[in-house]
């Protein structure tokens, strides 16, 4: 059963198109974890948070991926980051459009 991975952590940048040049390897490798349907990244320049919103196949692929990705967080000396795993009511959500389709 697909589960959606939320997470956020304080970040103070770079926002925007910066971000977006300086992490581009990294969203290119995000692909390629184990489960991984789809990410939307998500930043707040004036609340100075970064995060993103994720759909994986299942709960065991985004328990793995928030523990790793926790830990590489923490190496770059960002401690403060708030994961939560969520069911997705998948009728309701179709009906409001939600990209759930599977990779």
């Amino acid at each position: 059963m697909q589960k959606l991975l939320q997470v956020d952590f304080g970040f103070n940048g770079p926002f925007g198109d910066e971000m977006a040049t300086m992490l581009t390897d990294l969203a290119k490798s995000i692909n390629n974890e184990p489960g991984m349907i789809w990410k939307i990244w998500t930043e707040s320049e004036s609340k100075q948070l970064g995060g993103g919103v994720y759909l994986f196949e299942d709960e065991t692929s985004a328990q793995a991926y928030l523990e790793m990705h926790t830990a590489r967080l923490n190496e770059m000396g960002i401690t403060d980051v708030r994961g939560l795993i969520l069911d997705i009511n998948q009728t309701l959500s179709k009906l409001n459009h939600a990209p759930l389709a599977q990779k």
